[in-house]
């Protein structure tokens, strides 16, 4: 047999091997079909439209017929677990597992935001509807309560006091807090080490610090121990003690989460540990050390305890911060609410909802200052960068003038090099230190190895030290 002939039937036994496999498995040899993981379709909304269904009918059966249940909490919880349990067997009619438990979670984290979302609109819908009547007066917002007491209706007193001491209080703690607690986060992000880990868990420990003993800590030490009075300073640093651990918290995270790749092209480069964080690290995290002094913003600005222990109450207007008890808007909501007077009452659900918006407001400012993502910048950062593009244009261009030598590529001749270095790069030397008014030196081409190793110039000669004629030089042996 030939070795034609032995490929062939070793080909031909190969085949009548496979043959058997491809017929008992057809699918195999079916194409991949795509499978469409996002965006609503027609079953998927039919399914989960009959999954709501189902499931509000199998709740109301074990609410009204089969089985004594009651209370409104546990029928939402019986529906909804209900359609749960009949979506996920829909989905499973049509897609595989994975695909039913994608859909699954999907629906539950729609709900999840859902609920969310409605109990964020009915906490402010319900306090800007009750504090309607108290808000369209224009007094509300220009005088304080000085003059009014609980019995005068709406049409006298306002919050001016408060909404002053709110802005002052939070003015003054951003003021510590800012720069303090970005430069803690950039100290725990740039520098790892025990003392690092140290002050990370004594900040994780302060997140859970309760606003009481922030004021309780500054009420002791600035008015008990320094003799001080209460006012809108003391109650400043109350509310930067709260603030503080929450802004460092986040902006580590924040930092954390800058491309280290980054930071390594920074230092490639040859920029100091300083200027890779202010130019590359803290403009990369610009957004996210925003949303961190948010946070610590919405800590601060809602604290009662502390304000009413460092700063007292007032109902006349203080704007020195350094001298008088000072009103905050969360303090002049508890004093109003309290009160049995529906004019009161109304008073300080309107103060709620100014406060409220001042958040919103804050919250803008920053979105506003921190908004731009990495790479993007603004009108005036685009100017001074095409402004810095033209002047570097403008001196490379007198680099490569005529009168300077710097970028001279033509080749000198034999006379214009005999006095200068001989090295490439090097032929200008000479011209350049004269033409700056010193003194060139010719040097003398390199010797060659042997000369070195010998001490001479290469002729077996040596100069005398002394200054005479040169000197053969005999050669000893070893």
């Amino acid at each position: 047999m030939t070795v034609v002939e032995e490929v062939e039937e070793e080909v031909a036994h190969r085949a009548a091997a496979a043959a058997p496999v491809s017929e008992a498995s057809p699918a195999a040899q079916l194409p991949d079909q795509w499978r469409r993981i996002g965006g609503p379709t027609r079953s998927g909304a039919l399914s989960l439209f009959g999954a709501a269904a189902s499931g509000l009918c199998v709740a109301v059966l074990l609410f009204g017929q089969i089985a004594p249940f009651s209370g409104g909490l546990g029928f939402a919880v019986t529906a909804y677990g209900a359609f749960l349990i009949v979506y996920a067997v829909l989905t499973g009619l049509e897609e595989d597992g994975q695909a039913v438990r994608d859909r699954v979670m999907t629906v539950i984290l729609w709900t999840a935001a859902g609920l969310l979302f409605s109990a964020l609109a009915l906490v402010v819908g319900f306090t800007a509807w009750r504090g309607r009547e108290a808000l369209p007066h224009g007094n509300f917002f220009t005088q304080d309560m000085q003059a009014a007491g609980p019995l005068d209706p709406l049409t006298h007193g306002g919050i001016a006091h408060a909404m002053l001491g709110t802005l002052m209080m939070i003015a003054i703690a951003l003021t510590i807090t800012v720069p303090l607690g970005l430069a803690c986060a950039v100290y725990l992000n740039q520098i790892p080490g025990r003392f690092s880990r140290f002050v990370r868990t004594i900040v994780e420990a302060m997140t859970a610090l309760p606003s009481i003993v922030a004021g309780l800590m500054v009420y002791a030490t600035w008015i008990l121990g320094l003799g001080l009075q209460k006012s809108g300073l003391a109650a400043g640093f109350a509310i930067s003690v709260m603030m503080l651990p929450i802004v460092i918290r986040a902006s580590d995270v924040v930092l954390r989460l800058v491309p280290g790749s980054l930071t390594e092209a920074a230092e490639a480069l040859g920029a100091p540990r300083w200027r890779t964080v202010w130019h590359v690290v803290l403009p990369t995290a610009r957004s996210g050390l925003a949303t961190a002094v948010i946070l610590g913003t919405a800590r601060g600005i809602g604290e009662t305890s502390p304000v009413l222990l460092t700063a007292g109450f007032t109902a006349a207007l203080n704007a020195d911060p350094t001298n008088g008890p000072m009103v905050s808007l969360p303090l002049a909501v508890f004093n109003f609410v309290k009160s049995p007077e529906p004019a009161m009452i109304a008073r300080g659900f309107g103060a709620a909802a100014v406060l409220m918006a001042l958040v919103l407001i804050l919250f803008a400012i920053a979105r506003f200052i921190g908004g731009h993502g990495p790479g993007h910048q603004t009108r005036r950062q685009s100017r001074r960068t095409a402004r810095a593009s033209r002047r570097d244009a403008a001196r490379f261009t007198e680099l490569h003038a005529a009168g300077l030598s710097l970028f001279e590529t033509e080749p000198r001749t034999a006379p214009e090099r005999a006095g200068g270095l001989s090295g490439p790069g090097l032929a200008d030397e000479p011209d350049a230190l004269t033409a700056a008014g010193g003194e060139t030196t010719p040097t003398e081409p390199p010797a060659p190895d042997h000369a070195s190793r010998s001490g001479g110039t290469g002729d077996n000669t040596a100069r005398d030290p002394a200054g005479g004629a040169p000197q053969p030089v005999t050669e000893e042996s070893d």
